[in-house]
């Protein structure tokens, strides 16, 4: 294990910016967590989480697929991806790692999407343990340890520096790069800082929360129960959830006429939406009931039946904190398993 000491943080991001484009969460203007590119001066937030999830970096929010150029009946199909810069993400939260590896059982698998798949080789992820928990995170009941996420490299913040671990080849070869700024500690601070954390942890309100009673095999017994109709009932379809969850993938993909040919793009697109999956007869789901149901169908149920029993959930607490009517899966957990004890 290496450590780094805070008076040499800049240095340390300035060597990591020579060799790739670095990214970290920087405060915006209203005081919110984003990530920024790095450059000389800028400072790291101390917030827990950004606004949105790092997986902007590996799914991003639009991104161009093709154009299509068109003389007579000749049509040319032409590739506008330039290869991908390397890139360092730094400060990402365990929440956010893990969501990574449930995007990756969407993307990677065959048919392998080439354009995620490029993006993934090309970004090295420095995560950063938790040291001021929230009351809204639950990343706990999904089994991950906000004290030791995973990543490239796994830091730790100390009194007076960062402590540093490598986890794969990238990680070392990160580290390698920084060596000169870096010395060997052993892991009795880290070990220290992982019991405080822990310790805040367990008193938070949603620490006793667990899956169990979902997730594989549950789709007879969820589907048809009545506490949807009440649950669903103030949804506004918004779809603010969606789009600050690190672990929803769904997209829509459409076709610009530029005047010069027609560009193909794709962008983020949302299960609460009436037109989303929308076919040539319509929209299977007609109503917000049957909408909110398979968002939180597909976290708790259908994504565990067939991922290994892996859920659609990292609980980074993001929709508890944004939904303008304090709905959540956390509240839908919580109803399916009462009511499910109540029958």
């Amino acid at each position: 294990m290496k450590k780094l000491q805070k008076t040499q943080l800049q240095p340390f991001f300035a060597a990591l910016a020579a060799n790739a484009s670095l990214y970290l969460p920087v405060d915006n203007e209203v005081g919110k967590a984003e990530f920024k590119k790095w450059q000389d001066g800028v400072q790291m937030s101390t917030a827990l989480n950004t606004l949105r999830s790092a997986k902007d970096f590996f799914f991003p929010q639009t991104e161009n697929l093709m154009e299509f150029k068109m003389e007579g009946k000749r049509i040319d199909v032409i590739d506008t991806r330039e290869e991908c810069e390397d890139f360092v993400l730094f400060g990402v939260r365990a929440c956010d790692a893990a969501s990574f590896a449930i995007l990756d059982r969407v993307y990677l698998v065959d048919p392998v999407d080439t354009y995620y798949k490029n993006r993934r080789e090309h970004g090295t992820v420095v995560t950063l343990a938790c040291g001021r928990p929230a009351e809204t995170c639950f990343c706990g009941t999904f089994g991950i340890d906000a004290t030791d996420p995973a990543g490239d490299v796994t830091a730790w913040e100390l009194a007076d520096g960062y402590a540093l671990r490598a986890n794969t080849e990238k990680g070392e070869a990160l580290l390698a790069s920084v060596a000169a700024l870096l010395t060997d500690t052993d892991t009795a601070e880290v070990e220290a800082e992982q019991a405080r954390v822990r310790a805040i942890l367990a008193r938070l309100p949603l620490s006793g929360l667990t899956t169990e009673g979902l997730g594989e095999g549950m789709t007879k017994e969820f589907f048809a129960r009545p506490e949807w109709a009440a649950l669903s009932e103030a949804c506004l379809g918004c779809g603010t959830c969606t789009f600050v969850c690190p672990t929803c993938q769904c997209y829509d993909i459409r076709d610009f006429d530029t005047g010069h040919g027609i560009q193909r793009f794709r962008c983020w697109d949302s299960c609460m939406y009436s037109d989303f999956t929308k076919m040539a007869h319509g929209n299977p789901r007609t109503s917000q009931l049957e909408r909110f149901r398979q968002r939180f169908m597909h976290k708790l149920v259908y994504f565990p039946d067939n991922n290994d029993g892996i859920f659609g959930c990292v609980g980074c607490g993001r929709c508890l904190a944004r939904c303008p009517i304090s709905m959540n899966i956390v509240k839908v957990m919580k109803a399916l398993k009462k009511g499910g004890a109540e029958q």
